[in-house]
């Protein structure tokens, strides 16, 4: 690619298993960009935390422990080719991601949904839910592990992404979304799916031919958009397809990436309905809560001043109502 769409990348890690899985995600996109890779972690510091000798001893051997470990995670990517810098910080994890981030200009952030201490809000570790939210730039957040009896773990394997699933509500949101997705893919030699949503609408008794004819027309009007913008990507040079499903969108988005076994999702972070900006997508949300693979999540990418756009800023719009992410 003459643009490099990664060229630095922070994982933060707890040393959990679920940072493990992440971490090989963070040193598969290091490798397939060639980018640099900061490694961080957080000692947790409540705000409650006291200057006794005990707490100090404490959290003296808590960075004691760190830099061991550290050093490992270290000694793990330069070994597999990797420019890679390590730190250690005290302190609110989800705050210190976000600032490190945003100094380093990381282009990328990636971490585990879940963690070994911090808190579980549902199935998504608070700190993850606050850096896809706050983050400045973008986040990919690796789910824990499904382990199967008698199947080893993931940790180990090599974890290529074949296949992407890009939902979308035509806001210009989800169109940058999907901009960086069919970048990524092409990156990583990939698949893409681009699907869109329509939320099922309840007919009261009163409804006749003339209702059921407006969806038909709605559904005709979504299949000319996704089918444009399917080919302004096999114009790349990708394999590109498309599906508009019925339904929740959290649901659909999730039933869709089991039946193409998708290895990546890629939402933007808000879409057509009024979302303020303390609060990430709803239906991001509840997707990120509930899947089994990757959620990546895309707010405002930039990219660099060369960079050849092949999704259109804007689209058309209609009177239906919709909503893909």
């Amino acid at each position: 690619m003459n643009t490099p769409l990664l060229t630095r990348i922070l994982f933060a890690t707890d040393f959990s298993d679920d940072a493990a899985h992440a971490q090989e995600y963070a040193m598969y996109l290091a490798t397939a960009w060639n980018a640099t890779l900061d490694v961080l972690h957080v000692i947790e510091a409540p705000p409650w935390l006291g200057v006794d000798a005990e707490t100090i001893a404490v959290i003296e051997q808590a960075r004691t422990d760190a830099v061991r470990r550290l050093e490992q995670v270290r000694d793990q990517m330069v070994r597999s080719g990797i420019s890679v810098r390590v730190r250690q910080v005290l302190g609110n994890p989800n705050e210190h991601i976000c600032l490190v981030a945003k100094d380093n200009g990381a282009d990328l952030v990636v971490l585990g949904v879940q963690g070994r201490t911090n808190l579980v809000y549902g199935l998504i570790g608070s700190t993850a839910e606050r850096v896809v939210k706050d983050g400045p730039c973008q986040v990919l957040a690796v789910p824990g592990l499904r382990e199967e009896a008698g199947k080893p773990s993931m940790v180990s394997r090599q974890l290529p992404i074949r296949h992407i699933l890009a939902p979308l509500d035509f806001s210009s949101a989800s169109l940058d979304a999907v901009e960086y997705a069919i970048h990524l893919a092409k990156g990583l030699d990939a698949t893409v799916t681009l699907m869109h949503v329509l939320e099922p609408v309840c007919y009261d008794l009163d409804c006749g031919l003339g209702m059921i004819e407006e969806e038909a027309g709605k559904r005709d009007h979504w299949t000319r958009q996704l089918t444009e913008l399917t080919q302004l990507a096999t114009a790349l040079g990708l394999e590109v397809d498309f599906e508009i499903s019925g339904g929740m969108p959290s649901d659909a988005i999730l039933a869709c990436a089991l039946r193409h076994q998708s290895d990546l999702i890629v939402m933007g972070t808000h879409g057509r309905r009024s979302l303020s900006d303390g609060r990430f997508g709803s239906v991001a949300e509840a997707v990120l809560r509930r899947t089994t693979c990757p959620i990546l999540s895309v707010k405002t990418p930039k990219f660099a001043a060369d960079h050849r756009r092949v999704m259109p800023l804007v689209m058309g719009k209609t009177e239906a109502k919709s909503a893909g992410q």
